[in-house]
């Protein structure tokens, strides 16, 4: 996520770094070239001018204290300026504590509209909502059919009529909703230019039927500043409460998140990144901020964790650990819950300080497949005890998983490694208790 931006703002900022004291030339320096890295990602100008504006007046009028670095005092005052032009805090989307709870999603084609309202479904559903999803884009072929099929994919009901008036299909679903006591509306209405005025005019139509809650703008971060102007003409239309930033996994610059809150003065409400129905994150400007500037986000990691891990198999894995019973069985558990969490860049780019090296990194978003493929090509003899593993077993193993001896061999050492490892790290005391405390949770 905005690898190229976080590389190149560190490279600037590594400049000043080694510098004994700030003065006017070097703060001057060090921001004009911030500048150009901002204007280079497609962010608005006025929004980068404004942004270098507020961290110069600030930097200029602060004093370095003995225990930081003219480096470190630059970063602090330029994160806090990206979360300020970011939002501040965290908008949580509006959903009614009693009655029906509707949410208009909308959008320009081909911003992910259909596949982000899947994953709000889920989402809604995992908290304990009772959502149903509407049909309502007649206009994209197969954007009906797409619908059914994600929702089938998560269990959630689906409103398509078919091929008849947006408005009717709108109203029809919160019928539908009411008679089967479902209590979350999500309406997926068709993508439009901001230039058809027809259409722009459909869209306010239903907004006036459904008197949404909430109307999430759905946004390529992608498409720059494209995107910003497309958002501020959709909000002077249909008056959005929320903005919605999907492909943030693809080859994003940058320009479209750090403009259009500032912008459009409406607050983005969730990332989306993947396809994957569980691929929607709620949008932290702290925690973009500390990644747009190579810090990784450590909180949000710990939550994937969290949601990814039962905790009773983590504390009987604990126990486990303890006897060096770990075994294969216990190791593809492992990579399940661990490919539950997201891409395995995704992940990293979480981490403190590999968020810049992914651009250089070849990242196997396959690795685990073939470790699945040899774990599950064992019998279960072999994977609760390996020392069973020999010649002749691995290359059956090997035959079966379709991948060489040498594959075999490579992950059977690995594990053995990874036990030792796991054993010493025991005998030590460290063991995991971020899963003991029930309560354990992050603000």
């Amino acid at each position: 996520m905005l690898e190229d931006l976080t590389a190149k703002i560190d490279k600037a900022l590594k400049k000043i770094t080694g510098q004994g004291k700030l003065t006017e030339k070097n703060i001057s320096d060090t921001l004009r070239e911030i500048r150009v890295i901002l204007l280079d990602a497609d962010v608005n100008f006025r929004v980068a001018k404004e942004f270098i504006e507020n961290v110069t007046k600030k930097a200029m009028g602060t004093e370095v204290l003995a225990s930081i670095t003219p480096g470190q005092l630059i970063t602090k005052i330029i994160y806090d300026e990206l979360v300020e032009l970011l939002g501040s805090s965290n908008a949580e989307i509006t959903v009614s504590g009693s009655g029906l709870t509707k949410i208009m999603v909308v959008g320009l084609q081909g911003s992910g509209k259909t596949t982000f309202s899947a994953k709000l479904a889920r989402k809604l559903k995992g908290m304990g909502r009772k959502p149903l999803l509407v049909a309502a884009d007649i206009y994209r072929p197969a954007a009906i059919e797409q619908l059914k099929v994600l929702g089938k994919s998560i269990d959630v009901p689906v409103h398509a009529p078919g091929q008849i008036d947006p408005k009717e299909i709108a109203s029809g679903g919160l019928k539908y909703a009411k008679e089967h006591s479902l209590d979350t509306v999500i309406v997926d209405t068709a993508g439009r230019l901001h230039v058809d005025e027809e259409m722009m005019t459909e869209v306010a139509d239903i907004k006036q039927l459904l008197q949404p809650e909430e109307t999430l703008f759905v946004v390529d971060s992608m498409t720059g500043q494209d995107a910003v102007n497309s958002a501020k003409a959709f909000n002077d239309k249909v008056d959005f409460n929320g903005i919605v930033l999907t492909k943030m996994d693809g080859d994003s610059r940058g320009g479209c998140a750090l403009s259009i809150r500032s912008v459009v003065g409406k607050p983005i409400k969730f990332i989306s990144n993947g396809e994957k129905t569980d691929a929607l994150e709620v949008f932290f400007p702290e925690r973009l901020a500390s990644r747009i500037l190579g810090k990784g986000d450590v909180v949000s990691l710990v939550e994937k964790a969290q949601s990814a891990f039962d905790e009773k198999e983590a504390l009987e894995l604990q126990e486990k650990l303890k006897k060096s019973k770990f075994d294969f069985e216990d190791f593809l558990k492992q990579i399940k819950m661990i490919k539950k969490m997201g891409s395995l860049s995704s992940l990293l780019s979480m981490v403190p300080g590999f968020g810049s090296q992914l651009k250089s990194t070849d990242i196997d978003e396959k690795a685990f497949v073939k470790v699945e493929a040899i774990i599950n090509s064992m019998t279960i003899a072999e994977r609760r005890n390996p020392k069973v593993l020999n010649g002749s077993r691995r290359s059956r193993i090997a035959r079966g998983s379709g991948t060489s001896i040498q594959d075999v061999n490579r992950l059977v050492k690995q594990f053995n490694e990874m036990q030792t490892m796991i054993s010493r790290m025991s005998k030590m005391g460290i063991n995991n208790s971020l899963f003991k405390n029930k309560n354990f949770k992050f603000n």
